[in-house]
Protein backbone atom coordinates (compact mmCIF):
# COMPACT_ATOMS: atom_id res chain seq x y z
CA UNK A 1 0.00 0.00 0.00
CA UNK A 2 1.33 3.45 -0.90
CA UNK A 3 2.34 5.68 1.97
CA UNK A 4 0.04 8.71 2.23
CA UNK A 5 1.74 12.08 1.68
CA UNK A 6 1.19 13.19 5.29
CA UNK A 7 3.00 10.13 6.54
CA UNK A 8 6.06 10.51 4.32
CA UNK A 9 9.22 9.87 6.30
CA UNK A 10 11.54 12.74 7.10
CA UNK A 11 15.10 12.91 5.88
CA UNK A 12 17.17 12.96 9.04
CA UNK A 13 19.52 15.94 9.12
CA UNK A 14 22.96 15.65 10.63
CA UNK A 15 21.87 18.27 13.17
CA UNK A 16 18.98 16.07 14.37
CA UNK A 17 19.72 13.61 17.16
CA UNK A 18 16.18 12.20 17.37
CA UNK A 19 14.04 12.55 14.25
CA UNK A 20 10.31 13.13 14.06
CA UNK A 21 9.30 9.48 14.38
CA UNK A 22 12.27 8.25 16.44
CA UNK A 23 11.64 6.58 19.77
CA UNK A 24 13.32 8.44 22.61
CA UNK A 25 14.32 7.16 26.09
CA UNK A 26 12.00 8.30 28.89
CA UNK A 27 14.77 10.09 30.78
CA UNK A 28 15.85 12.04 27.72
CA UNK A 29 12.22 12.82 26.89
CA UNK A 30 11.65 14.24 30.39
CA UNK A 31 14.84 16.31 30.23
CA UNK A 32 13.95 17.81 26.85
CA UNK A 33 10.30 18.21 27.86
CA UNK A 34 11.28 20.27 30.91
CA UNK A 35 13.24 22.63 28.68
CA UNK A 36 10.29 23.05 26.32
CA UNK A 37 7.90 23.72 29.20
CA UNK A 38 10.33 26.22 30.72
CA UNK A 39 10.52 28.05 27.39
CA UNK A 40 6.77 28.51 27.02
CA UNK A 41 4.96 28.17 30.35
CA UNK A 42 5.38 31.82 31.36
CA UNK A 43 4.16 32.91 27.94
CA UNK A 44 1.09 30.71 28.41
CA UNK A 45 0.05 32.11 31.79
CA UNK A 46 1.01 35.76 31.16
CA UNK A 47 -2.01 36.72 28.95
CA UNK A 48 -4.60 35.69 31.58
CA UNK A 49 -2.54 37.44 34.26
CA UNK A 50 -2.40 40.64 32.21
CA UNK A 51 -6.14 40.51 31.53
CA UNK A 52 -6.83 39.82 35.21
CA UNK A 53 -4.80 42.86 36.22
CA UNK A 54 -6.34 45.14 33.60
CA UNK A 55 -9.94 44.08 34.25
CA UNK A 56 -9.58 43.57 38.03
CA UNK A 57 -10.59 39.91 38.28
CA UNK A 58 -10.76 38.25 41.67
CA UNK A 59 -7.87 36.06 42.81
CA UNK A 60 -10.06 32.95 42.56
CA UNK A 61 -11.04 33.75 38.95
CA UNK A 62 -7.43 34.53 38.07
CA UNK A 63 -6.14 31.26 39.51
CA UNK A 64 -8.80 29.35 37.56
CA UNK A 65 -7.83 31.15 34.32
CA UNK A 66 -4.18 30.20 34.87
CA UNK A 67 -5.10 26.55 35.48
CA UNK A 68 -7.30 26.40 32.38
CA UNK A 69 -4.54 27.99 30.28
CA UNK A 70 -2.13 25.24 31.33
CA UNK A 71 -4.68 22.47 30.76
CA UNK A 72 -5.55 23.88 27.32
CA UNK A 73 -1.86 23.97 26.46
CA UNK A 74 -1.54 20.33 27.51
CA UNK A 75 -4.51 19.25 25.41
CA UNK A 76 -3.40 21.30 22.40
CA UNK A 77 0.15 19.96 22.49
CA UNK A 78 -1.12 16.37 22.72
CA UNK A 79 -3.54 16.98 19.84
CA UNK A 80 -0.90 18.58 17.60
CA UNK A 81 1.63 15.76 18.01
CA UNK A 82 -0.84 12.94 17.29
CA UNK A 83 -2.06 13.83 13.75
CA UNK A 84 -5.17 11.69 13.58
CA UNK A 85 -7.31 12.14 10.47
CA UNK A 86 -7.54 15.84 9.55
CA UNK A 87 -6.50 17.02 13.02
CA UNK A 88 -2.97 17.75 14.21
CA UNK A 89 0.30 18.71 12.53
CA UNK A 90 2.14 15.55 13.56
CA UNK A 91 5.10 17.77 14.53
CA UNK A 92 6.69 18.60 17.87
CA UNK A 93 4.36 21.61 18.04
CA UNK A 94 3.20 23.15 21.29
CA UNK A 95 0.26 25.45 21.93
CA UNK A 96 -0.37 28.17 24.45
CA UNK A 97 -2.56 31.16 25.20
CA UNK A 98 -2.32 33.73 22.42
CA UNK A 99 -1.10 37.27 23.11
CA UNK A 100 -2.77 38.44 19.89
CA UNK A 101 -6.22 38.42 21.49
CA UNK A 102 -5.39 40.69 24.42
CA UNK A 103 -6.80 43.81 22.80
CA UNK A 104 -10.17 42.37 21.61
CA UNK A 105 -10.51 40.42 24.87
CA UNK A 106 -9.95 43.62 26.84
CA UNK A 107 -12.59 45.38 24.74
CA UNK A 108 -15.06 42.55 25.38
CA UNK A 109 -14.19 42.45 29.08
CA UNK A 110 -14.89 46.15 29.54
CA UNK A 111 -18.16 45.82 27.62
CA UNK A 112 -19.54 42.66 29.24
CA UNK A 113 -17.03 40.98 31.53
CA UNK A 114 -15.99 37.33 31.40
CA UNK A 115 -19.28 36.03 29.90
CA UNK A 116 -18.81 38.22 26.80
CA UNK A 117 -15.09 37.40 26.54
CA UNK A 118 -15.77 33.66 26.48
CA UNK A 119 -18.88 34.00 24.32
CA UNK A 120 -17.06 35.83 21.54
CA UNK A 121 -14.12 33.43 21.72
CA UNK A 122 -16.47 30.46 21.40
CA UNK A 123 -18.48 31.84 18.48
CA UNK A 124 -15.47 32.92 16.38
CA UNK A 125 -13.00 30.08 17.11
CA UNK A 126 -14.67 27.65 14.61
CA UNK A 127 -13.44 29.96 11.84
CA UNK A 128 -10.10 28.16 12.08
CA UNK A 129 -11.81 24.79 11.62
CA UNK A 130 -13.73 26.11 8.62
CA UNK A 131 -10.76 27.72 6.86
CA UNK A 132 -8.19 24.99 7.58
CA UNK A 133 -8.86 23.03 4.35
CA UNK A 134 -8.48 26.21 2.25
CA UNK A 135 -5.07 27.30 3.50
CA UNK A 136 -3.29 27.33 0.11
CA UNK A 137 -5.80 29.85 -1.27
CA UNK A 138 -5.76 31.99 1.88
CA UNK A 139 -1.98 32.05 1.78
CA UNK A 140 -2.19 33.92 -1.53
CA UNK A 141 -4.46 36.55 0.04
CA UNK A 142 -2.76 36.97 3.41
CA UNK A 143 0.73 37.64 2.11
CA UNK A 144 3.85 37.93 4.32
CA UNK A 145 3.58 41.72 3.95
CA UNK A 146 0.04 41.77 5.37
CA UNK A 147 1.01 39.34 8.10
CA UNK A 148 4.07 41.45 8.98
CA UNK A 149 1.99 44.61 9.32
CA UNK A 150 -0.51 42.83 11.57
CA UNK A 151 2.18 41.32 13.80
CA UNK A 152 3.93 44.71 14.08
CA UNK A 153 0.65 46.35 15.10
CA UNK A 154 0.00 43.60 17.65
CA UNK A 155 3.32 44.34 19.34
CA UNK A 156 2.95 48.11 19.10
CA UNK A 157 -0.57 48.08 20.55
CA UNK A 158 0.40 45.79 23.43
CA UNK A 159 3.59 47.56 24.54
CA UNK A 160 1.70 50.31 26.43
CA UNK A 161 -0.07 47.68 28.56
CA UNK A 162 3.30 46.61 29.97
CA UNK A 163 3.63 49.99 31.65
CA UNK A 164 0.47 49.43 33.68
CA UNK A 165 2.47 46.86 35.61
CA UNK A 166 5.62 48.97 35.73
CA UNK A 167 3.66 51.97 37.03
CA UNK A 168 1.80 49.96 39.69
CA UNK A 169 3.12 50.50 43.26
CA UNK A 170 5.41 47.67 44.37
CA UNK A 171 3.93 48.04 47.85
CA UNK A 172 1.85 50.57 49.76
CA UNK A 173 3.80 53.81 50.02
CA UNK A 174 6.57 52.75 47.61
CA UNK A 175 8.01 55.43 45.29
CA UNK A 176 6.71 55.37 41.73
CA UNK A 177 10.14 54.67 40.24
CA UNK A 178 10.54 51.40 42.14
CA UNK A 179 8.38 49.53 39.63
CA UNK A 180 10.63 50.71 36.81
CA UNK A 181 13.65 49.46 38.76
CA UNK A 182 12.11 46.02 39.25
CA UNK A 183 11.14 45.82 35.58
CA UNK A 184 14.64 46.91 34.61
CA UNK A 185 16.13 44.08 36.67
CA UNK A 186 13.89 41.56 34.89
CA UNK A 187 14.84 42.88 31.45
CA UNK A 188 18.53 43.19 32.36
CA UNK A 189 18.83 39.59 33.55
CA UNK A 190 17.09 38.29 30.42
CA UNK A 191 19.46 40.28 28.20
CA UNK A 192 22.53 39.06 30.09
CA UNK A 193 21.48 35.41 29.81
CA UNK A 194 20.72 35.78 26.10
CA UNK A 195 24.06 37.48 25.47
CA UNK A 196 26.03 34.80 27.31
CA UNK A 197 25.79 32.41 24.37
CA UNK A 198 25.36 29.43 26.69
CA UNK A 199 22.49 27.09 25.87
CA UNK A 200 21.41 26.53 29.49
CA UNK A 201 21.46 30.28 30.20
CA UNK A 202 19.42 31.12 27.12
CA UNK A 203 16.85 28.42 27.88
CA UNK A 204 16.39 29.62 31.43
CA UNK A 205 16.75 33.35 30.73
CA UNK A 206 13.08 34.25 31.19
CA UNK A 207 12.77 32.25 34.39
CA UNK A 208 15.99 33.82 35.71
CA UNK A 209 14.61 37.29 35.00
CA UNK A 210 11.36 36.55 36.82
CA UNK A 211 13.20 35.09 39.83
CA UNK A 212 15.52 38.12 39.98
CA UNK A 213 12.58 40.53 39.83
CA UNK A 214 10.73 38.66 42.56
CA UNK A 215 13.90 38.69 44.71
CA UNK A 216 14.10 42.49 44.45
CA UNK A 217 10.41 42.77 45.36
CA UNK A 218 10.95 40.49 48.35
CA UNK A 219 13.85 42.66 49.58
CA UNK A 220 11.67 45.80 49.54
CA UNK A 221 8.57 44.12 50.98
CA UNK A 222 6.61 43.79 47.74
CA UNK A 223 6.22 40.00 47.61
CA UNK A 224 3.52 38.22 49.58
CA UNK A 225 2.17 34.69 49.91
CA UNK A 226 -1.19 33.99 48.25
CA UNK A 227 -4.44 33.82 50.15
CA UNK A 228 -5.40 30.33 51.38
CA UNK A 229 -7.29 28.29 48.82
CA UNK A 230 -10.50 26.36 49.15
CA UNK A 231 -8.64 23.24 50.20
CA UNK A 232 -9.30 21.39 46.91
CA UNK A 233 -6.43 19.27 45.68
CA UNK A 234 -7.34 19.55 42.01
CA UNK A 235 -8.79 22.21 39.75
CA UNK A 236 -12.47 21.49 39.18
CA UNK A 237 -12.99 22.21 35.48
CA UNK A 238 -16.45 23.72 34.95
CA UNK A 239 -18.55 24.08 31.82
CA UNK A 240 -19.40 27.75 31.15
CA UNK A 241 -18.28 28.81 34.64
CA UNK A 242 -19.23 32.45 34.03
CA UNK A 243 -22.17 32.01 31.68
CA UNK A 244 -22.38 33.10 28.06
CA UNK A 245 -22.93 36.47 26.37
CA UNK A 246 -22.63 37.70 22.81
CA UNK A 247 -22.43 41.02 20.96
CA UNK A 248 -22.22 40.83 17.18
CA UNK A 249 -20.52 44.27 17.02
CA UNK A 250 -17.38 42.78 18.56
CA UNK A 251 -17.20 39.82 16.18
CA UNK A 252 -15.01 41.50 13.46
CA UNK A 253 -11.96 42.13 15.71
CA UNK A 254 -12.10 38.58 17.09
CA UNK A 255 -12.58 37.03 13.64
CA UNK A 256 -9.73 39.03 12.16
CA UNK A 257 -7.32 38.12 14.96
CA UNK A 258 -8.21 34.44 14.55
CA UNK A 259 -7.19 34.70 10.90
CA UNK A 260 -3.98 36.49 11.91
CA UNK A 261 -3.19 33.80 14.50
CA UNK A 262 -3.76 31.22 11.77
CA UNK A 263 -1.04 32.85 9.66
CA UNK A 264 1.32 32.99 12.63
CA UNK A 265 0.69 29.31 13.33
CA UNK A 266 1.43 28.43 9.71
CA UNK A 267 4.78 30.19 9.94
CA UNK A 268 5.62 28.52 13.25
CA UNK A 269 4.80 25.06 11.93
CA UNK A 270 6.77 25.67 8.74
CA UNK A 271 9.83 26.49 10.85
CA UNK A 272 9.27 23.36 12.96
CA UNK A 273 9.02 21.21 9.83
CA UNK A 274 12.23 22.68 8.47
CA UNK A 275 14.10 22.07 11.74
CA UNK A 276 12.74 18.50 11.76
CA UNK A 277 14.21 17.78 8.33
CA UNK A 278 10.86 17.80 6.53
CA UNK A 279 10.10 19.51 3.21
CA UNK A 280 8.26 22.81 3.47
CA UNK A 281 6.29 22.43 0.25
CA UNK A 282 4.00 19.93 -1.43
CA UNK A 283 0.86 18.07 -0.31
CA UNK A 284 2.41 16.63 2.86
CA UNK A 285 3.43 20.07 4.06
CA UNK A 286 -0.02 21.57 3.47
CA UNK A 287 -1.57 18.57 5.23
CA UNK A 288 0.52 19.36 8.31
CA UNK A 289 -0.41 23.02 8.23
CA UNK A 290 -4.10 22.28 7.71
CA UNK A 291 -4.15 19.75 10.56
CA UNK A 292 -2.29 22.12 12.87
CA UNK A 293 -4.67 25.03 12.24
CA UNK A 294 -7.66 22.75 12.71
CA UNK A 295 -6.23 21.55 16.03
CA UNK A 296 -5.83 25.18 17.15
CA UNK A 297 -9.47 25.81 16.27
CA UNK A 298 -10.69 22.78 18.21
CA UNK A 299 -8.63 23.69 21.27
CA UNK A 300 -9.78 27.33 21.27
CA UNK A 301 -13.42 26.30 20.89
CA UNK A 302 -13.33 23.77 23.73
CA UNK A 303 -11.26 26.06 25.95
CA UNK A 304 -13.87 28.82 25.66
CA UNK A 305 -16.53 26.34 26.83
CA UNK A 306 -14.58 25.71 30.03
CA UNK A 307 -13.65 29.31 30.78
CA UNK A 308 -10.33 29.81 28.99
CA UNK A 309 -8.90 32.12 26.36
CA UNK A 310 -7.88 31.34 22.73
CA UNK A 311 -4.78 29.25 22.08
CA UNK A 312 -2.37 29.11 19.17
CA UNK A 313 0.77 27.25 18.11
CA UNK A 314 3.89 28.73 19.70
CA UNK A 315 7.22 29.61 18.08
CA UNK A 316 9.43 29.65 21.21
CA UNK A 317 9.97 25.91 21.09
CA UNK A 318 11.64 25.90 17.69
CA UNK A 319 14.74 27.24 19.41
CA UNK A 320 14.70 24.30 21.82
CA UNK A 321 14.52 21.87 18.90
CA UNK A 322 17.45 23.59 17.25
CA UNK A 323 19.57 23.58 20.42
CA UNK A 324 18.80 20.05 21.61
CA UNK A 325 18.59 18.38 18.19
CA UNK A 326 15.45 16.54 19.36
CA UNK A 327 12.52 16.74 16.93
CA UNK A 328 10.70 13.59 18.06
CA UNK A 329 7.01 14.30 18.43
CA UNK A 330 6.90 11.81 21.29
CA UNK A 331 8.42 14.49 23.50
CA UNK A 332 5.12 16.32 23.04
CA UNK A 333 3.31 13.64 25.05
CA UNK A 334 5.75 14.15 27.93
CA UNK A 335 5.23 17.90 27.74
CA UNK A 336 1.46 17.47 27.73
CA UNK A 337 1.65 15.41 30.91
CA UNK A 338 3.81 18.05 32.63
CA UNK A 339 1.49 20.90 31.64
CA UNK A 340 -1.58 18.95 32.75
CA UNK A 341 -0.07 18.34 36.18
CA UNK A 342 0.74 22.04 36.54
CA UNK A 343 -2.81 22.97 35.59
CA UNK A 344 -4.54 20.43 37.80
CA UNK A 345 -2.99 21.62 41.06
CA UNK A 346 -4.67 24.87 42.24
CA UNK A 347 -1.64 25.77 44.35
CA UNK A 348 0.27 26.50 41.14
CA UNK A 349 -2.37 28.96 40.00
CA UNK A 350 -2.55 30.67 43.42
CA UNK A 351 1.20 31.22 43.63
CA UNK A 352 1.41 32.51 40.08
CA UNK A 353 -1.32 35.10 40.74
CA UNK A 354 0.83 36.87 43.34
CA UNK A 355 3.66 37.62 40.91
CA UNK A 356 4.32 41.37 41.37
CA UNK A 357 2.84 43.56 38.58
CA UNK A 358 6.25 45.20 38.04
CA UNK A 359 7.81 41.79 37.30
CA UNK A 360 5.09 40.97 34.80
CA UNK A 361 5.41 44.46 33.34
CA UNK A 362 9.13 44.04 32.67
CA UNK A 363 8.53 40.62 31.15
CA UNK A 364 5.64 41.91 29.01
CA UNK A 365 7.74 44.85 27.78
CA UNK A 366 10.39 42.47 26.48
CA UNK A 367 7.94 39.99 24.95
CA UNK A 368 5.71 42.57 23.27
CA UNK A 369 8.73 44.37 21.85
CA UNK A 370 9.91 41.09 20.35
CA UNK A 371 6.47 40.59 18.79
CA UNK A 372 6.84 43.94 17.04
CA UNK A 373 10.35 43.00 15.88
CA UNK A 374 8.99 39.76 14.43
CA UNK A 375 6.56 41.84 12.38
CA UNK A 376 9.41 44.03 11.09
CA UNK A 377 11.32 40.92 10.05
CA UNK A 378 8.32 39.61 8.12
CA UNK A 379 7.96 42.94 6.31
CA UNK A 380 11.61 43.04 5.28
CA UNK A 381 11.58 39.36 4.33
CA UNK A 382 9.00 40.11 1.64
CA UNK A 383 11.07 42.99 0.26
CA UNK A 384 10.51 46.69 0.99
CA UNK A 385 10.19 48.44 -2.36
CA UNK A 386 8.10 51.50 -3.18
CA UNK A 387 4.83 49.54 -3.20
CA UNK A 388 5.54 47.74 0.07
CA UNK A 389 6.77 50.92 1.77
CA UNK A 390 3.58 52.82 0.94
CA UNK A 391 1.35 49.95 2.07
CA UNK A 392 3.21 49.68 5.39
CA UNK A 393 3.16 53.46 5.91
CA UNK A 394 -0.58 53.83 5.28
CA UNK A 395 -1.45 50.72 7.29
CA UNK A 396 0.54 51.88 10.31
CA UNK A 397 -0.93 55.37 10.00
CA UNK A 398 -4.50 54.07 9.98
CA UNK A 399 -3.85 51.40 12.62
CA UNK A 400 -2.11 53.66 15.12
CA UNK A 401 -3.99 56.89 14.34
CA UNK A 402 -7.65 56.11 13.68
CA UNK A 403 -8.40 54.35 17.01
CA UNK A 404 -7.27 57.51 18.84
CA UNK A 405 -10.26 59.42 17.40
CA UNK A 406 -13.39 57.80 18.88
CA UNK A 407 -15.69 60.64 17.74
CA UNK A 408 -14.61 60.13 14.13
CA UNK A 409 -15.24 56.38 14.42
CA UNK A 410 -18.68 57.01 15.94
CA UNK A 411 -19.62 59.07 12.87
CA UNK A 412 -19.11 56.01 10.64
CA UNK A 413 -21.66 53.18 10.16
CA UNK A 414 -22.15 51.20 13.37
CA UNK A 415 -20.95 47.94 11.83
CA UNK A 416 -17.48 49.49 11.44
CA UNK A 417 -17.14 50.73 15.02
CA UNK A 418 -15.66 47.64 16.66
CA UNK A 419 -13.51 46.87 13.64
CA UNK A 420 -11.90 50.33 13.53
CA UNK A 421 -11.58 50.72 17.30
CA UNK A 422 -8.91 48.02 17.20
CA UNK A 423 -5.57 49.21 15.83
CA UNK A 424 -4.76 45.64 14.78
CA UNK A 425 -7.87 45.10 12.69
CA UNK A 426 -7.95 48.69 11.32
CA UNK A 427 -4.32 48.59 10.16
CA UNK A 428 -4.46 44.95 9.07
CA UNK A 429 -7.59 45.54 6.99
CA UNK A 430 -5.89 48.53 5.35
CA UNK A 431 -2.87 46.42 4.43
CA UNK A 432 -5.10 43.63 3.11
CA UNK A 433 -7.18 45.94 0.90
CA UNK A 434 -4.15 47.80 -0.45
CA UNK A 435 -2.36 44.53 -1.25
CA UNK A 436 -5.40 43.29 -3.20
CA UNK A 437 -5.98 46.49 -5.22
CA UNK A 438 -2.23 46.99 -5.81
CA UNK A 439 -0.87 43.50 -6.46
CA UNK A 440 2.85 42.87 -6.58
CA UNK A 441 4.43 42.45 -9.98
CA UNK A 442 5.18 38.84 -10.90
Amino acid sequence: METPPSAAPAEKSSAIVYGLEDKIPLGTSILVGVQHVAAMVIGTITPPLILAGTLKFSQADTAYLVSIALLASAFGTWLQCRQRGPVGSGLLSVTGTSFSFLQPLTMAGKAGGLPLMFGLSLVTAPLLIFFAPFLPRLRAVFTPLVSGVVVLLIGASLIPTAFFGLAAPVHLGAPAWLGLLVGGVVVGVIIITQASGRAWARLGGVACGVVAGCAVCALVGGLHAPEPGSGAWFTAVRLFPHGFAFDWKLVPPFAFIYLVSMLEAMGDMTATAQLSGLPTHGPAHWRRLSGGVMADGIVSTLTACFGGFPSTTYAQNNGVIQITGVASRRVGYTMAAMLALLGLFPAVGRWVTVLPPAVLGGLALMMFGLVAVAGVRLIFASGLGQREGLIVALSLGVGLGLPTQPKLIESLPEILHALLESSISAGGLTALVLSLVWPAKA
